[in-house]
Order: structure tokens, then C-alpha cells, then sequence
């Protein structure tokens, strides 16, 4: 009971400052139409390359379609951030996010190419620590998801993360660890639902644009997609029954784009390397509805 006061404690007190010198997104949709956006900064760590990043241009695959284009540099080195970037200018919270986006295809050009697709929310307060939830590919194998969140301090981060070939209907594995090496422990009953995926035909996050989304509640995240055929809310992981790895603290809404080399997807221990080329995310709109939590 002291553990859950001082959390609350905390969490007040990093809500509040935050509060007072930060402001708060409203809802919004943002359909990348212009060459700038009102909701969304420009935040690569990595090469300045102009190509990195264009808004308002038209999709290669769907031509009446204006996209946000990410497109990875080469010449950029490895890590997070380092590849183009987008960041919410004010705070999200609790609420629904969602994006319509495709990934690109690589398999018949560079099979074990080590580059991530990024969609989530991420900030580190210095009381609070991590407030992270993700979706994220690798492109080496399009046909897996993965989800999850961070949180905690630096040092003691703690993750629950949930892995999905969705072309097969098969759940790799839903876990919590803690840290980056930490065991991974098999999560369990209301932790672990729903326990059985069907698969999608076809499923390829390269081969097409597909919406995805998850709702952020302070007691359960849900992440899903909309099936291509009939629109259906896939449920991919409703996590709940805990709070621990749950997000409390306000954070900035995200995407980007980057070279690893040293995560390989789950189906291909090789695909670890350097872009050969600019390979291009596109990405149609994100939106955010924020929820109104008494």
C-alpha cells in the first residue's frame, strides 16, 4: 500500500510540473497533405540529408495518396534516432492513437538488411522515468509485429513486449523482463490476451498500407489493426490485470526509422546489416484522441 501511495505521490508531482510548463496535445489527425506539419517536429540525431524526410509528397504504391516519406540514409551509423524522426510538438496521454502506414520492401533486394520501423510514444522524466509504447518492424521479415512498453528508470527499465508473426497467426511469445538482458518471464492469464491470434492471409506491413493503433488506458493497453477486407478491429495484445509496465506519465508521440545491427528479426539471425540503400516508409496520416480520465 506505501509502494502504490508513493507511486501516486510521484506521479502527481511529475504530472504537475510537466503540466505547468508543457502543454497538451487535443485531438488531432494529422494527414501529412502540406510540406509542414502542425502537430509534428523534424528530430533525427543522425545525417542531415535533405531526402531523410518529405511531407506532402505522393506515394510510389498509391499515387492519390500524399505520405510523409522516410527514407533511410546509408551513410547514417546504427542506433535509435539516428535515421529520420518525427516528435509531437506538445505532451499525449492516455487516448487512442492510431496510423495508416507501409513499410518497405526489401526482400528481393537486401534479405538480412538491419533497419526498424518505429510507432510510439516515448519520454523520460527525471521522477517518473520511461513512458514508452511501441509498435515496431523489422523489414528483413514484414510479416511480424512487434509491441510492448518501457518504463521505469534509467538503469531499471522494465519491459513487457508481446512478438507476432500475424501472416501465420502465431504469437511468438508474450513477456516481461527487466533491462535489455533481464530472463524473460512468460506472462500469464489477463496479462496474456487474447492467447490465440488468427492469422491474416497475406499479412506483409510491406506489400500494402494497413491501419494500426492502440488505446492507452492507466490500468490496460490495447494494440490492434484494422483487417484489410472487412475493416474488424483486430485485438493483438489487450494487456491488463496489472499496472506494472503500464505507462503513467505523459509522453511525446513518435515515428521513426533506423538501422540496427544488433537486433535481427525473430525469422532471420542475419539481419543485422547496413541499408545498402534508402529504403522508404511511408506513412499516410496519425491521429490521437485523447481519453478523459476522472
Amino acid at each position: 500500500m506505501k509502494h502504490l501511495i508513493l507511486s501516486a505521490v510521484l506521479f502527481f508531482i511529475s504530472f504537475m510540473a510537466i503540466a505547468q510548463n508543457d502543454r497538451f496535445h487535443t485531438s488531432f489527425i494529422e494527414d501529412f497533405a502540406d510540406s509542414t506539419s502542425l502537430y509534428f517536429r523534424y528530430g533525427s540525431t543522425g545525417n542531415k540529408t535533405p531526402f531523410k524526410y518529405k511531407l506532402g509528397v505522393h506515394s510510389l504504391t498509391q499515387p492519390k495518396t500524399k505520405i510523409l516519406s522516410f527514407k533511410i540514409d546509408p551513410a547514417d551509423s546504427a542506433g535509435a534516432g539516428r535515421g529520420p524522426e518525427i516528435i509531437s510538438k506538445d505532451f499525449t496521454h492516455f487516448g487512442t492513437y492510431a496510423t495508416r502506414l507501409r513499410v518497405p520492401r526489401v526482400k528481393d533486394i537486401q534479405p538480412n538488411v538491419g533497419a526498424v520501423v518505429g510507432y510510439f510514444t516515448y519520454h523520460v522524466d527525471s521522477i517518473a522515468g520511461l513512458s514508452e509504447i511501441d509498435f515496431e518492424w523489422l523489414i528483413a521479415d514484414p510479416t511480424i509485429i512487434y509491441i510492448g512498453t518501457w518504463t521505469g528508470p534509467t538503469g531499471a527499465l522494465k519491459r513487457i513486449g508481446r512478438t507476432i508473426n500475424l501472416a501465420k497467426g502465431v504469437i511468438y511469445n508474450t513477456i516481461y523482463r527487466e533491462d535489455h538482458t533481464g530472463i524473460r518471464t512468460p506472462l500469464s492469464g489477463a496479462q496474456n490476451q487474447p492467447q490465440s491470434i488468427s492469422a491474416i492471409p497475406d499479412y506483409d506491413a510491406s506489400s500494402n498500407f494497413y491501419t494500426y493503433g492502440f488505446d492507452w488506458y492507466p490500468d490496460r493497453i490495447r494494440w490492434w489493426i484494422l483487417h484489410p477486407s472487412t475493416g474488424e478491429k483486430i485485438v493483438l495484445w489487450n494487456y491488463q490485470g496489472s499496472i506494472r509496465g503500464i505507462p503513467q506519465n505523459p509522453s511525446h508521440y513518435r515515428m521513426n526509422f533506423w538501422h540496427t545491427n544488433k537486433w535481427s528479426v525473430e525469422t532471420n539471425g542475419k539481419s543485422i546489416e547496413k541499408p545498402l540503400r534508402p529504403y522508404e516508409l511511408e506513412i499516410d496520416w496519425m491521429s490521437y484522441d485523447p481519453f478523459k480520465i476522472k
